[in-house]
């Protein structure tokens, strides 16, 4: 019933650039919460930066000054630019999404995407 795609990662050097996407799509009501999380290679999933749908934001604190979270309510995308990116901001990025499905109203559900790599290497 709902889908959660991220895209935008890729490969790119010390003190670059990336900006990751993130789209839900599917039975949706509304979404309150978006966020996107990261993986290491052999380590947990870790929060990156979050959102409420009022705009509110949250970010961890290996991110703050050079990562930057927004979204579009009337797209239910969430955004992720992210710069002065260093090695060790390497691992998988997946989007996590808190939303209501129609007919349902009352309950919130969390949903997350498959993933997209993110790479920083000379």
């Amino acid at each position: 019933q709902v889908q959660v795609v991220e895209s935008g990662g890729g490969l790119v050097q010390p003190g670059g650039s990336l900006r990751l996407s993130c789209a839900a799509s599917g039975n949706i009501f509304s979404i309150n919460y978006m966020g996107w999380y990261r993986q290491g290679s052999g380590k947990q999933r870790d929060l990156v930066a979050g959102i409420v749908s009022g705009g509110s934001t949250n970010y961890g604190d290996s991110v703050k000054s050079r990562f930057t979270i927004s979204r579009d309510n009337a797209k239910n995308t969430m955004y992720l630019q992210m710069n002065s990116l260093k090695p060790e901001d390497t691992g998988v990025y997946y989007c996590q999404v808190q939303l209501r499905i129609v007919g349902t109203t009352s309950v919130f559900s969390t949903h997350w995407g498959q993933g997209t790599q993110v790479t920083v290497s000379p």
